[in-house]
């Protein structure tokens, strides 16, 4: 949740920056761009990182540097400072998502996998649709900087009560044969069973295991196609995504609307996300994934298009974008979840980090073109209807690599 308002953030309080410095709103595309990059860096780095040395110890940094930078941005003097600020928030933002995700699938039974990770990663949007309403509230009473201020104390207050109460992933454990006793002490807690083992009880994982560069294996045991599909389906969406997320509120606030209604129509998307990542998780888990978000990501393609001819109708702006929200914000958290089984233990920080960082090369691209077309004087309306391409081209990726995961088998992590 804390990782959606500070991802967030930058949107909520551009328009108010761009009068406040004297900055043609075109220009934020670069503040948005650059923390975006910075997301790219910390999955890239930071992923492979955690699948050597641990969840736990790489995600308590991720946490204190992105609420540490979060809340110096409240202090940002210059455009310049606010790039720097931005792309480092972006670092810790990016490492912790991979991490997070790989946690909770290697503790959720098989069964319920996929709808744990999406409830968890429910949070994200929950974050951004929450930080809406209260940025709304607050810059009012108290300025921009009050955003960064609440998005930057927040974290930081967590990492003591993380460092204390979160375990480490016992699968990363056994893994790497580490801390036997405290795999056994973590087994005896989540099952009944457990409380017969003794202290001198060895474990293993019925998996292939990863050694050496781990970044090349994402191509090994018939993994390429999957690797790449996957891959394309995080860009486009994530193109799609925070390009909706970025510009939204400035094209509506450009087409007539007042900024409060523009931050709340982000907000709705956010819903949908929240409303769309619960279901298609439990979806998943009792159909199976690929026909659900290749038609979720198909659906969101087509009211990309509604929401753009709304013609300044209310209720079919919402309506299209709570649908959107659901097949673009939702959808995102059940490729998470997917992306999180296409790999073993030893490979799925990598994994996932890496479908991430690729995906978010289509994230800087968005709002980039966005801004891009901002300049060029195109429509509010034709900048947001030309995202629709970027979705259908996920849902065919979707598809494509639900065919590849069936005649491959090999391709997907070992049961736990």
């Amino acid at each position: 949740m804390l990782d959606g308002f500070d991802t967030q953030a930058i949107a909520f309080v551009a328009p108010l920056l761009s009068a406040q410095w004297n900055l043609p709103m075109s220009q934020f595309s670069s503040a948005f761009a650059v923390g975006l990059l910075g997301l790219t860096v910390g999955a890239l780095v930071l992923g492979p990182l955690a699948d050597r040395f641990g969840r736990k110890r790489i995600l308590l940094a991720c946490i204190t540097l992105f609420g540490l930078f979060a809340l110096l941005t409240a202090w940002s003097v210059s455009f310049q400072d606010l790039l720097w600020l931005r792309f480092l928030t972006g670092v810790g933002l990016g490492g912790a998502m991979p991490n997070i995700i790989a946690m909770t699938s290697e503790y959720a039974p098989q069964r319920l996998r996929a709808t744990a990770v999406t409830v968890m990663f429910c949070g994200f949007p929950l974050g951004s649709m929450l930080g809406g309403f209260l940025a709304a509230k607050i810059i009012p009473v108290w300025g921009w900087e009050a955003v960064f201020i609440v998005g930057g104390v927040l974290p930081l207050l967590c990492v003591p009560f993380l460092a204390l109460k979160l375990p480490e992933s016992a699968r990363f454990l056994v893994s790497h044969d580490k801390d036997a006793a405290g795999v056994g002490a973590i087994v005896r807690q989540l099952s009944p069973e457990g409380a017969r083992l003794g202290a001198a009880t060895r474990y293993y994982l019925p998996e292939e295991q990863i050694s050496g560069f781990t970044v090349r294996h994402l191509f090994s045991q018939n993994r390429t196609a999957s690797t790449l599909l996957l891959w394309i389906a995080f860009f486009c969406n994530l193109l799609v995504m925070y390009f909706l997320v970025n510009w939204l509120p400035a094209l509506l606030k450009q087409s007539g609307y007042p900024l409060d209604a523009a931050i709340y129509a982000t907000s709705t998307l956010n819903l949908g996300g929240v409303v769309g990542g619960v279901a298609v998780g439990r979806l998943i888990d009792r159909i199976g994934p690929f026909t659900i978000l290749g038609t979720a990501y198909a659906m969101a393609a087509v009211f990309i298009g509604v929401m753009a001819n709304a013609g300044g109708s209310g209720w079919l702006l919402y309506g299209a974008l709570f649908i959107v929200g659901i097949g673009v914000v939702g959808t995102q958290i059940g490729m998470n979840a997917v992306a999180s089984s296409l790999y073993p233990t030893g490979l799925r920080s990598t994994g996932i980090g890496w479908a991430l960082g690729v995906g978010r090369l289509g994230s800087i691209l968005g709002p980039t073109v966005g801004g891009f077309l901002l300049a060029q004087s195109w429509a509010p309306e034709a900048i947001i209807q030309i995202s629709l391409w970027p979705a259908a081209v996920a849902a065919l990726a979707v598809f494509a690599l639900g065919w590849v995961v069936r005649v491959r088998p090999s391709t997907a992590a070992a049961p736990a």
